[in-house]
């Protein structure tokens, strides 16, 4: 893990990347502390959600809630705070090691999980904080929120776009090169995992 990294560390060294000078905090005044509050969660949470990140995954069983739901359903589980998606990854009405997770017979309501099963176990992503990522996601963090800083901080098209490919690799990889690439595969060898979402928006955002 990273320890010490935190999101204005992050962003920070971002903008450094960049060659403009850093921030003390997002709330110093500066037009980069505000661009870097407003984009840096965006960029973090875009990250998280593209692959599904070993350290990024939690198991837990729900607690029911006291309010039933008002619809066809008869418990309602409040989702845990820091879900990354409000969803989760798989949903299984037992605790027995082994059973397989069910794909019908629960829905997502608001913020809860509601289904007439009890009890409920999920697995689901959560938002890790920075100094609980890893040092090969880190390092794909501080390039893909200097692709976003780049523009709105320098008004360089040409920045962000070498930060893009450094960050995710050629368009013609879809967002799964660079950087990305080989944080996966270096997550993988711990636990596989897999590529939950694709996101066109990185192109977009650079050629749109």
């Amino acid at each position: 893990m990273a320890a010490g990294d935190t999101d204005v560390k992050i962003a920070s060294d971002a903008m450094i990347l960049l060659g403009v000078a850093e921030i003390a905090s997002f709330s110093d005044g500066s037009t980069r502390g505000g661009i870097a509050e407003n984009l840096y969660p965006f960029v973090r949470d875009m990250l998280l959600g593209m692959y599904r990140w070993s350290w990024s995954m939690k198991k837990v069983a729900l607690q029911q809630s006291v309010t039933t739901p008002a619809n066809e359903w008869t418990y309602a589980y409040p989702m845990p705070s820091d879900s990354l998606t409000g969803v989760p990854v798989a949903m299984f009405n037992s605790t027995t090691v082994g059973v397989h997770p069910l794909n019908s017979g629960w829905d997502i309501l608001g913020a809860d999980l509601v289904t007439d099963m009890t009890p409920v176990v999920i697995d689901y992503q959560f938002r890790p904080t920075e100094a609980q990522m890893p040092t090969y996601f880190i390092q794909l963090l501080k390039t893909a929120t200097a692709m976003y800083f780049a523009e709105p901080m320098t008004d360089q098209i040409t920045k962000a776009q070498h930060w893009e490919r450094v960050a995710f690799g050629n368009p013609a990889e879809g967002g799964r090169g660079g950087l990305f690439r080989q944080a996966a595969a270096t997550d993988s060898l711990g636990s596989p995992s897999q590529v939950i979402a694709d996101y066109p928006l990185i192109t977009a955002r650079l050629t749109g």
